[in-house]
């Protein structure tokens, strides 16, 4: 019995909970309908239709589906009549949209009808347009719009950017009317012109040699996976590309520290438990407890130990500058200094005396060895990791125009 009634008392809460959700879904789509948001108001409508149109409870959203749709279609036409009106072909994208817009809203609708308003006797009225003339008219003046403006654009472009907005352009025409005249043909001329073609070429100015390897692998720049539509590198110049920038990675110093070895003595004491003893009374005999059992406490020893604490150190340091040249104007367009840095260090050592008073650390470092130092080139090349890192943060965050 008690089970039944708190079951009782979890489904009332339940269906009060539902109610109130349901009647604030319908009041933000009154709100949203009465603030013109008509988009919203449909879009609620229809979510709730969808789901059961049968239902008593959603007779309010025919009603709302009903006004937002007709008044959604009242604004979205007289929005294009304004803008035909106007006579500037750039409206076209606009008008070609809200033909879309219209459309999708009734092929949303059309799987609804009819939907009955009980109360009233009625179906909702929802009248429908045809609009498939109007979207393939709106579609043919604004490709050829988009067409005519972006080959102008081409004709008198100034800044690499007309030629790349072209060529958004002429994608856009593509995929809206895919085989548009020779659409494909202006796509790839407008995108050769956009591209920043950037010759890419490393000095060393230091006293140092650097590796080979070092050296490819930083001008390695299919290794960056730097994908940049309108830059292109080319650590290999080729005949007949029109060159804009230079970008010269210069070494301007290379320090390498000696290899050195640092020693440390550190000393260890401890209080450790070495066995137990007989406690003794007061005339020097083993004490007994209750039971008459000998009584024994621990005991405690104090050990020491002298530990030799050595650190193999060297390190590599490799100031370089990232440098920017416009090949048209011959000047420097920008600079930046990088600086980069790799530290060898190998901890061992050795002890004399009790181990057990040495801690853990210093017990696993006393098992370590001495190792063989790097060579300058492996520092080198292993300063250039962090060096790649940075030359990759200027090369995607530096823009041309």
């Amino acid at each position: 019995m008690n089970l039944f009634i708190k079951f009782s008392k979890v489904l009332s809460l339940l269906l009060v909970a539902l109610t109130v959700v349901s009647c604030s879904t319908s009041k933000r789509t009154q709100t949203a309908l009465n603030s013109g948001n008509y988009t919203s108001a449909i879009n609620t409508s229809i979510s709730k239709l969808s789901s059961n149109k049968v239902k008593k409870g959603n007779q309010k959203y025919i009603y709302m589906l009903e006004e937002a749709f007709a008044k959604n279609t009242d604004r979205e036409l007289n929005q294009i009549d304004f803008l035909l009106k106007e006579g500037n072909a750039a409206n076209y994208e606009k008008v070609y949209n809200t033909y879309l817009r219209l459309s999708s809203v009734q092929n949303r609708i059309q799987p609804l009808l009819p939907l009955n308003l009980i109360e009233e006797g009625r179906e909702a009225e929802i009248s429908f347009n045809d609009y498939t003339n109007d979207i393939l008219s709106s579609k043919e003046k604004l490709s050829s719009y988009l067409y005519t403006n972006a080959t102008n654009l081409v004709k008198t472009a100034s800044t690499k950017y007309d030629f790349r907005k072209a060529y958004n352009d002429f994608t856009y025409l593509d995929k809206l009317s895919p085989g548009y005249k020779d659409t494909k043909d202006k796509i790839e001329e407008a995108y050769e012109k956009g591209i920043d073609y950037v010759k890419v070429k490393a000095y060393n100015a230091s006293d140092v040699v650097i590796p080979q390897p070092l050296e490819d692998d930083l001008l390695n720049f299919n290794a960056y996976g730097l994908n940049d539509l309108w830059t292109k590198y080319h650590t290999n110049p080729q005949k007949g590309t029109p060159y804009n920038y230079e970008m010269i990675l210069e070494f301007v110093s290379i320090n390498i520290s000696p290899e050195s070895i640092n020693q440390k003595e550190i000393i260890k004491e401890k209080e450790i438990k070495d066995g137990q003893k007989y406690i003794l009374d007061s005339n020097g005999n083993v004490a007994k407890d209750s039971l008459g059992n000998d009584l024994k406490e621990d005991k405690f020893i104090k050990v020491r130990s002298r530990f030799n604490r050595l650190a193999q150190y060297k390190e590599a340091n490799i100031t370089a500058k990232v440098s920017y040249f416009d090949l048209n104007t011959k000047q420097l367009v920008n600079s930046y200094p990088i600086t980069s840095g790799f530290v060898f260090e190998h901890i061992y050592g050795n002890y004399t005396g009790d181990k057990r008073a040495l801690d853990q650390d210093l017990l696993d470092i006393s098992r370590r060895n001495a190792v063989p130092f790097p060579s300058s080139e492996q520092m080198i090349f292993d300063s250039g990791e962090d060096l790649k890192a940075k030359l990759k943060n200027i090369i995607v965050a530096y823009k041309f125009n």
